[in-house]
Parts: C-alpha cells; sequence; structure tokens
C-alpha cells in the first residue's frame, strides 16, 4: 500500500486518519504491478483524486472484486457503459446538482466565461497524462477540421452563432468564453451523451494529416481499407460508441472485447481518478460482462437469475414474473420511478410527405380530437395496475414547470368533443365503413410505425385502435426495426410513430430547453424542422406553424436571459404552449421502471429515478461505487 501527501490531505479534511490515507492496490492489476508492466496504484490515480465520502450518502464502503453480468439487445449498445460509467468533466449528483468530477473544480463566470481545472496526474486509461493538450487538440483539430466536423463545432458551442474564445493558458487549465451567456454550456457537459470535448490527443494525432507525414497515413488507410485520414480518424475516434478498445478512455471501466459479437468484457480503469474514504480506487467492480440478447429474451434471462444489474429491456409488466422468480433467481426487483415525461407518446409527423395527410396532422384540432378519444383509464389500469399517471404529454411533478391543468389539457376522454373538433374541421363525411374522409376523399387511416421493442406499446394502441374507431379514424399499426423506423421518419417517409416521451421529464431553469424547440431531428413530430435548425438551413425545412416558430423564439431567448427566473419563465411557456397545441399525444407517465438487483450487489439505491436526461440511467446513482459482497 502506498501513501502520497495530497491525498493524506485531502482524508485530512474529510477528518480521516493517516491509516485511512493509504491507497489499497487492486488485486485484478497486482500481477501487473508485480512484473512492472503497471505502476502502483500510488502513481496511477490523480495527485488530487476525487475522494467519494459514500458514508455521508448513507453507502457502504466496499471491496474490490467480482464481475458484474448485465444484457442488451442489440451489439451497439456497448456504448451503455459510456452512458452508466458517467465518467463526465461535471455531471449531476443524487440531488441533480451539477459538480465536477473529471474536473478538479470549474468557475462559472455569468454563464460567459467557464474556467476548467483539471486534476493534476490524472492519466487516459493507457497511462498518458491527461491535460489541456487533449482539450486543445479537439477544438482545434477536430471541432474545426473542415473534414473531421464538416458541420463545424456542435450547436451547444454556439450563441446566437458566435463561437467560443477558447484558451489554454497552462497544462491544467481550459477557458470557454463567449460575449453572452450560454446557459447550456456545463449542463450538456453532464449528459447521458456528452458532447466530449477533449480526445485523447497522444492516441489519435498518428491518424491526422496535421502530425504525420504522408507515406506513414497512406500505409495505415491501406492497412484499414478507407480512403481518406479523415474516415479513418472518424472510425478511431469513437468515445461515445465505445466500440474501439484502443482508445483509450477516462470512464470507470474500459473495453477489453476486440470484435465482439453477443459478450463483451469491459475492465477496470487502472488510472480511474475515484477514490474511496479508505483510499481504495474505484471502480469496486473489475469486470462488466455485457451480454447481447434478443429483446424477448432479457426478463426471462433475468428471471433465471443471468444478470446482476438490469433495467434497459425491462418494462413494467415484466414485475410480476420477475417477482415470482426472486427466490431461485438470487436478486430482488426494485421500483424506481419513471423519468420520462411519457411512458408512451404517439407522434403525428408535420413534416409527411404527403400533403394531404400533413395539413390535416398540423390542424391542432386533429391532434386534440386523437387525444380526447384515447381511454387512458383503460391503459393505465390494464397495462400499469393504475400505478401510472393517465395524462398527456408535459413535464412531470416534480418539475417546477409542472401544471396538473397541463396534464389534462386535451386528455380527459370526451368523444363528443372529439367528434365535434373533427366535423368543424370538415371531416364530415365518411365512408360505407364509418370511417371519416379527408378532404381528397381517402379514409382516415392513420398509420403508425413502432420499434417493435416493447409489448406494452403495442398492447397499448390496439385499445386505441378501437378508441380511434369511435370517431371515425382507423389506427393501423406497422412494427419496424428502430434504426429503420427513426431513419424512415427523419426522410418523412412516417404518417406516425411511437416512444417515449420527453427523455427528460424532470427540468429546472438551467436545465436547455432545446428540445421543446424545433430543434432537433429525434423529435419526431418535426424531424425535418430539426433538421433544418441542425444543420443551419442546409436541408431539412423552416418551421411555418405559428406555435412551432413561438417555441424556436423562445428557446433563443432562453439562450439569452441572464437570470434563473427569466429563463423559468421561458420554461413555463414553452411548457403551457405544447400541452395545448399536442404536438406528441401522451398517454401516461410514472410508470414504474424495474430493476434488477443481485442479493450479492450492494450501494444499488432501494428508490430512484431511471430516466436518460438528467442522469444517464444507472449514471447518476454511480455503478462503480456499486460492490459485492462476500
Amino acid at each position: 500500500m502506498f501513501r502520497t501527501p495530497i491525498l493524506a490531505a485531502a482524508f485530512a479534511v474529510l477528518g480521516l486518519s493517516a491509516a485511512q490515507a493509504e491507497y489499497q492496490e487492486s488485486s485484478f492489476w497486482q500481477s501487473d504491478v508485480d512484473a512492472g508492466s503497471l505502476p502502483p496504484v500510488a502513481e496511477r490515480v490523480p495527485d488530487a483524486p476525487k475522494v467519494v465520502d459514500l458514508k455521508l450518502r448513507n453507502r457502504e464502503l466496499g471491496q474490490q472484486g467480482g464481475t458484474l453480468r448485465t444484457m442488451v439487445t442489440r451489439s451497439k449498445d456497448v456504448r451503455q457503459m459510456v452512458v452508466y460509467g458517467y465518467g463526465r468533466l461535471v455531471g449531476f449528483n443524487e440531488r441533480y446538482e451539477l459538480v465536477a468530477d473529471i474536473l478538479k473544480s470549474f468557475e462559472n463566470e455569468d454563464d460567459k466565461k467557464f474556467t476548467l481545472h483539471l486534476r493534476p496526474g490524472h492519466k487516459w486509461s493507457d497511462g498518458h497524462p491527461f491535460t489541456s493538450e487533449d482539450f486543445r487538440y479537439f477544438w482545434e483539430n477536430v471541432a474545426n477540421n473542415e473534414l473531421l466536423s464538416p458541420s463545424g463545432p456542435v450547436d451547444f458551442l454556439r450563441v446566437e452563432g458566435e463561437l467560443p474564445k477558447v484558451s489554454f493558458p497552462d497544462e491544467l487549465t481550459v477557458i470557454y468564453e463567449w460575449s453572452k451567456p450560454n446557459p447550456q454550456f456545463l449542463q450538456m457537459l453532464a449528459e447521458a451523451r456528452p458532447p466530449f470535448i477533449y480526445r485523447p490527443a497522444h492516441y489519435l494525432k498518428p491518424y491526422h494529416a496535421d502530425f504525420t507525414d504522408e507515406e506513414e497515413l497512406r500505409e495505415r488507410l491501406y492497412e484499414a481499407r478507407v480512403r481518406s485520414w479523415a474516415a479513418l480518424h472518424n472510425r478511431q475516434d469513437n468515445m461515445y460508441k465505445f466500440d474501439n478498445p484502443d482508445l483509450p478512455t477516462l470512464q470507470p471501466w474500459m473495453m477489453a472485447t476486440k470484435d465482439g459479437k453477443s459478450r463483451f468484457l469491459f475492465v477496470r480503469n487502472p488510472y480511474y481518478h475515484r477514490v474511496d474514504t479508505n483510499g481504495v480506487q474505484l471502480p469496486y467492480v473489475d469486470v462488466i460482462e455485457m451480454q447481447v440478447v434478443a429483446p424477448g429474451l432479457v426478463a426471462a434471462k433475468a428471471n433465471a437469475g443471468e444478470v446482476d444489474l438490469q433495467a434497459r429491456g425491462l418494462d413494467f409488466k415484466d414485475a410480476a414474473i420477475l417477482k415470482k422468480g426472486e427466490a431461485s433467481g438470487g436478486y430482488k426487483t426494485k421500483l424506481w420511478g419513471n423519468g420520462t415525461a411519457s411512458q408512451i407518446a404517439i407522434y403525428p409527423n408535420l413534416n409527411y410527405n404527403d400533403d394531404g395527410w400533413r395539413e390535416v396532422m398540423r390542424d391542432v384540432r386533429f391532434r386534440r380530437a386523437l387525444s380526447l378519444a384515447i381511454n387512458r383509464k383503460t391503459i393505465n389500469k390494464g397495462l400499469y395496475f393504475g400505478l401510472a399517471k393517465p395524462g398527456g404529454m408535459t413535464v412531470l411533478p416534480v418539475s417546477p414547470f409542472f401544471k396538473e391543468k397541463n396534464r389534462d389539457a386535451w386528455a380527459i376522454r370526451d368523444l363528443e368533443m372529439a367528434n365535434a373538433l373533427l366535423d368543424e374541421m370538415g371531416l364530415d363525411k365518411r365512408d360505407k365503413d364509418g370511417f371519416r374522409l379527408l378532404p381528397d376523399g381517402r379514409p382516415a387511416w392513420m398509420v403508425i410505425e413502432t420499434a417493435g421493442e416493447r409489448q406494452e406499446v403495442e398492447n397499448a394502441l390496439q385499445i386505441i385502435t378501437d378508441n380511434w374507431a369511435e370517431i371515425g379514424v382507423k389506427l393501423i399499426m406497422r412494427p419496424l426495426e428502430r434504426d429503420i423506423l427513426r431513419n424512415r421518419v427523419y426522410a418523412g417517409e412516417t404518417m406516425a410513430s411511437t416512444w417515449f416521451g420527453w427523455d427528460n421529464g424532470l427540468p429546472q431553469p438551467y436545465t436547455s430547453p432545446s428540445y421543446l424547440a424545433p430543434w432537433d431531428q429525434a423529435f419526431q413530430s418535426w424531424p425535418k424542422w430539426g433538421q433544418y435548425h441542425q444543420n443551419h438551413g442546409a436541408v431539412g425545412e423552416p418551421p411555418d406553424l405559428p406555435a412551432a416558430i413561438e417555441l424556436n423564439d423562445l428557446a433563443h431567448q432562453w439562450t439569452k436571459a441572464y437570470s434563473s427566473v427569466d429563463r423559468g419563465l421561458i420554461w413555463q411557456k414553452m411548457v403551457d404552449i405544447h400541452a395545448d397545441n399536442v404536438f406528441a399525444i401522451g398517454i401516461v407517465n410514472g410508470a414504474p421502471q424495474p430493476v434488477v438487483v443481485s442479493n450479492s450487489l450492494r450501494n444499488v439505491p432501494e428508490k430512484a429515478i431511471w430516466a436518460w436526461s438528467p442522469g444517464a440511467h444507472f449514471g447518476v446513482h454511480r455503478p462503480d461505487e456499486f460492490f459485492f459482497a462476500e
């Protein structure tokens, strides 16, 4: 065991003894240390590590070791290790406050100037120093390189078109500065899918034309069988995809499987920056084993005790069978809250390529009528045993912007009003089967495409099929593979689709409202408006509905606002506009999320929120602090 003065000083601040300030070498890496191929732990952790006080948060001090088993349904979902690992420059703590994590500290001057301080002695997973050079390389050689980033730096780094002034005073300091506020800067760094504003420069420079001679690059291109150095660089630079085991990382676990198909292993990062108050380097768990299984098998395999931690791929409908398997499977089923704005949402595509249907769906009366016809109480009782909350898509009660009025807006079943709205908009003629006719004479057959991954969605749509038939609209369900569905939506080929509601149903004034504005093609009701914003008008269509234009203007106002009060008022307006315009039809929210946890796994919260944003699913609950008890 080893001791450093800085660590001892850090522990002294916490009132701990000198003995507790000793680092403990991991048995996982002991043989490498003994062989001299890896430095001892005292030389691997930063000079000023992140010391986590588990007792302060009512958690147990753990021990290193063990293999944690979990499952995903696609091999590309190895990226969940970046989500769950949640190594971020700044991240949300358990109270959803932004705190330094990878960074030693940061300073925020009026949301205009952000000074980032790195940890002295912090290293990448391959042992190379992590310094401001990694930020400089990203900014100058990646973000502002036309071949690597054709659209230039990502949107959150632009304030009304203005890019930041970025400087690097020394190897441990990075400064981002704008002339106007950029209130979303820190929050974006803490996201489930963070915009990495740094890169392992030492690893990527050999693939970059500015740092490697042409002959060397030509050899690498030949070996990799790609045509350009930019394509090769982008292939190697997969910080979020996490599919390149050679790419150094700062996450708690690093990939150890090359060319995997159905089983991937991730081993502890020997240079990870967090330690507990006993001087034990995190993560506690040595190895994560991620198995790829068919979507329909996740619950069955969890029930058979084949996982140690699982939530992804499990729905509330699985809770009953999971509870039954607890005794034989050696696990417990926890029910966490759900942070999405709606468990199921229907997205009419206002950018649908069919002009006739596009005009109908853009009429707010049509969307309101569809919502009014849905029997949410039946869906809640039949699919969620009455434990969810029926309502339209809006923020959840824990957000300061929640209004019961918005949850109920156009969401309390009223067939008389629904029929009246459709008659009023001129859809008063019907065919021989009782279905309404569009102005061009076609029957009102609405095709809703799904990702085909959640049985509860298809069960809900079966109920809604009968509900809509009562107002003369025929629902036709079409299951597709997720990526195919997404591409069809983006291309305007999908009439309507289903997905979860907003990922973040828990917004605060500091949360960027960009996902409420027509700024992202991922919002399935306006993909082409989102493309127009994301590509600065090069592709897509500009928003041309008054309510969408107002959302666009309000989101711009939020980025310019100087106070949290002003930002909060803007947020509330945007939430109210969505509730009244029913851009997406929410069904229920707050359905519990089953979380399967091995009986031997400790520090997993009994009650928590399962949310993509904010929180990165397991990430905000810090899986690097979970451990196996003997």
